[in-house]
């Protein structure tokens, strides 16, 4: 996938759901993967010509496992003159060694999300973004379904009261498979994750299944997500015409 490909989808996301208005400070969450990495170069290029002006910057949860290095990212950063803040943690001491959590998953995400979210206000953001895929709202509806017995996925607005932040989703139309195809075209300096439990999750179980649906059923995906941006999901904002 070319930038302007990736700008395409992003832009599409950010009108259809009014994501971005003028003078917003916004926070892109960077865990070091693909998609935080993408989401940033697709943010940073869509300010250059954006018609509503606003504001960005990068921050990164430092979970506390030894030999995370974040220099690429700050280097990246860098390049794209996008301010970079990390917050150190100690959260997988806490989940691993303090509370020795067998399925960790949940409460790490929460814990992170809640630092990112705190150091975000603390600079002055009013949103954050998150670099939530096409693919995963898809999962997360299939999580939700098998797990919970709800149809439910996320919403690519979501109003935070308490923290009175806003999360925006601007990579929702973007499927994975393109994101791995912009990774690899712009040489993206990919952080591994060092956590013990990825690939070992619920949401790896249900990738694969969707994968599996997929192939026997072609187009499946992506009537699935049809399905949830028609299905006036509770806490959905409506899709702008």
């Amino acid at each position: 996938m070319k930038l302007q490909q990736l700008l395409s989808y992003t832009r599409k996301a950010v009108d259809d759901y009014h994501m971005i208005q003028p003078k917003d400070k916004i926070a892109v969450g960077i865990s070091g993967g693909k998609d935080s990495l993408t989401l940033l170069y697709a943010l940073k290029n869509l300010q250059r010509f954006y018609p509503n002006p606003f504001t960005l910057l990068a921050i990164s949860v430092n979970l506390g496992y030894e030999g995370f290095d974040l220099l690429p990212i700050k280097k990246l950063c860098e390049e794209l003159d996008v301010p970079y803040y990390i917050v150190d943690t100690d959260i997988a001491k806490i989940i691993f060694e303090d509370r020795k959590e067998g399925s960790p998953c949940s409460l790490c995400a929460k814990m992170r999300k809640g630092a990112l979210n705190q150091k975000a206000k603390e600079l002055g953001c009013n949103k954050v973004a998150y670099a939530h895929h096409k693919d995963d709202i898809v999962e997360t509806m299939m999580l939700s379904l098998i797990y919970e017995g709800r149809f439910y996925s996320f919403s690519p607005v979501t109003y935070l009261d308490r923290m009175d932040l806003t999360v925006l989703r601007p990579m929702m139309y973007v499927p994975e498979a393109e994101v791995i195809g912009f990774k690899n075209k712009y040489n993206l300096p990919v952080v591994k994750n060092p956590c013990s439990q990825d690939g070992f999750t619920r949401r790896e179980y249900v990738k694969q299944l969707l994968r599996q649906l997929n192939l026997e059923n072609p187009g499946v995906k992506n009537r699935m997500f049809t399905a949830i941006v028609n299905g006036n999901i509770k806490g959905w904002p409506p899709k702008q015409e």
